[in-house]
């Protein structure tokens, strides 16, 4: 029995990151700041505002090192079909 081929596509996988929790933190803080003391929102909002743009330049930076094309060697698994009734 022989081996299947190697893979030549490439699977991205983006590394983790704390900036959507601290997004989210960030707006959790803006909203609890909107019923309770506005500096929480000033604070929140700056958290957010600050984490969103870090989180963009990463994504940006990630999104840089995909290959732009990638050259598949095999075929895709066709559909099943069920054979023909006669």
């Amino acid at each position: 029995m022989s081996q299947p081929p190697d893979p030549t596509e490439s699977i991205y996988l983006p590394r983790p990151s704390l900036y959507p929790a601290l997004v989210a933190f960030g707006l959790a803080a803006l909203i609890v700041g909107l019923f309770s003391w506005w500096p929480y929102s000033v604070i929140g909002g700056a958290i957010a505002l600050v984490s969103l743009i870090a989180w963009l330049r990463v994504n940006r930076d990630e999104i840089a090192r995909m290959p732009r094309q990638q050259h598949t060697d095999t075929a895709p698994i066709p559909l099943s079909v069920s054979p023909p009734t006669d």
